[in-house]
Order: C-alpha cells, then structure tokens, then sequence
C-alpha cells in the first residue's frame, strides 16, 4: 500500500510541475510579441558584427530585447536542436535532416534570405603575391603540397568556412598538416598578420567592420583577388563584385525561425528583410538580398 500511495503522490508531483512549466512556456509567449520582449539568437560567428549593428537598431526602435551568441557552425545546429535557442542566422538554410527533426515537433522553419557574404582571403602584408586560385587551394586541401600555399588557416575547425572549403575541395575532414584553427576570425587575423606564409580564411564582414582588438593589425595583411574554378579572372571581396557575381567565393546569408509562434524571431527576420536592415546590410559592406530603394527629392522655386 505504502508504494502505492508513493508511486500516486510521485505521478502528482510531475503532474504539478509539468503544468506549472507549462503555465511558464505560455506565460513567456503571452509577453513576447513580434516586437517586444527578450529572445536569444545564434549567429554564425563569421557575421557577428553585421547582426551585431542589425540588433543594436532593432533594439532602440522598439521595446525587445536580443541576446546574441556567437560561435561556429556546427555548434550553432547542435545549439538549435536542443532548443537552446530557435532563431539562428548562418549561411546555409537547413538540410533534410534537420527539418525532418522540426516536422516530427510539428514546427515549419521560416527561412529567409536577407544578404550575400563572401569568404575572404588573406595574407601578411610582406608577401609580394596578392591573387589566389580557388584550384590551388582545392589541390592543397586535397594533400598537393607542391602548391604555392605554405598554410591555411581557418576560425574554428566547425565553422562554415571549414564546411564550405572541404565540399568545395570534395573531402570529408581537413588535412592534419599544415592547416590550422582558432577559435575566432580575429584569431585568424592577428595570427596571418604576424605570420608569413599563411593564408587566412574569414568572413569579409570583419574587414569591413572590424573590432578594436584587431583595428591594428589590419595594417599588416593584404586580401586576396581571388580567382574561381575553370576562370582566368581574378577579383575582390567587394560589394560590387558580390552584386555582379564575380567573387567566387560568395554565399548567402539567411535567418531561420523555428519558434514556431508568432514572436521576436518573426519581428527580427522581417526587420533584416526590411528596408532598414537592408540598408544596414548595404553599408556593412555586404550585398543586400533586396536593394532599397533611393528617394529623389526633386525642388523647384
């Protein structure tokens, strides 16, 4: 009888609490509208100060308040899996697998495209050289050390640039020699301006907006004309080049919302999507995914 009363008031007790963070759940959503209230977003940590400017304007417009958490690709998804937060900006929309995962909770992911980035390469400013073939880089990846690439360095061995070069490079794992990883494209840039021979791999987004940790050292790197597959053309990282589809290296950016209500996530990826954004994504250096439009005023006496 004893185990029976136990086993009643056990089944009581996670009734009460399953309701009470139930009553929580709703509670918070009751205070969350499209444009107001406290969310977290996770942020490939290649376009961090893009969404950094994009938030500190979002914030002072309206009555939100958005925690930002920078870090590498993978553990983006694994972040966003486990419900750690369910808005992510990154620059792939989601594979079958991951969306089968928001099916099965009954969630549909909003995707949306709001920039064009590029993957910028870099190197000290001592090297004479200042252009890149992206078959170099491939045939150095894949062991070809016969190259004129002394080294690669990437962020982070989970970020996007890794996923990027090693399906473009068609090999599964970086090579173990010879390539190397921080923890942070600022890492990336200190490292190269210090370092002959080294090529860096970074967000082009960090150039145009860089911090002042490495405002500095900036001083010390040349970025690359880059050169793409089957191409005898060599060119910039800029916006142009981006808007013209030129740079090989280029990639969009999207944000995905699977909060599955409607609250900050929706408010945040129409304001990306929006004229504002848009025009923040233009002066960051980047290419808007929709170009706002100019307005004329034209006087007469």
């Amino acid at each position: 009888m004893k185990k029976i009363a136990l086993l009643w008031l056990g089944l009581l007790f996670f009734g009460i609490v399953f309701f009470i963070s139930c009553k929580q759940s709703n509670s918070q959503k009751d205070k969350e509208s499209i444009l107001k209230g406290t969310i977290t977003i996770l942020v490939d940590e290649t376009v961090k100060p893009l969404v950094e400017d994009q938030i500190a304007v979002f914030e002072s417009t309206y009555k939100a308040k958005i925690i930002l958490e920078a870090k590498s690709e993978k553990e983006l998804m694994q972040s966003l899996l486990k419900d750690t937060s369910r808005v992510v900006v990154m620059s792939r929309p989601l594979n079958p697998d991951e969306l089968k995962f928001f099916e099965k909770a009954k969630i549909k992911p909003k995707t949306t495209k709001f920039a064009t980035d590029a993957i910028a390469l870099i190197s000290n400013k001592k090297e004479s050289d200042t252009l890149i073939a992206v078959k170099d880089i491939v045939a150095f990846l894949k062991g070809d050390l016969e190259t004129k690439i002394e080294g690669l360095v990437f962020d982070n061995p989970n970020s996007s640039t890794v996923r990027y070069f090693t399906a473009l490079a068609g090999i599964s794992e970086l090579p173990k020699k010879w390539v190397y990883s921080f923890k942070s494209n600022e890492e990336v840039i200190k490292f190269v301006a210090e370092n002959e021979g080294m090529i860096g791999v970074i967000g082009v987004n960090w150039l145009f907006q860089p911090t002042a940790n490495i405002n500095d050292y900036l001083t010390n790197i040349n970025v690359l004309d880059v050169e793409g597959l089957n191409k005898n053309s060599y060119f910039a990282p800029s916006q142009n080049n981006l808007a013209e589809g030129t740079y090989p290296l280029a990639r969009d950016l999207f944000i995905i919302n699977c909060q599955g209500y409607s609250g900050l996530g929706m408010g945040f990826s129409s304001f990306l999507a929006g004229e504002i954004g848009q025009r923040i994504v233009l002066k960051s250096g980047l290419l808007p995914a929709n170009m706002p439009g100019r307005k004329i005023l034209i006087k007469t006496n």
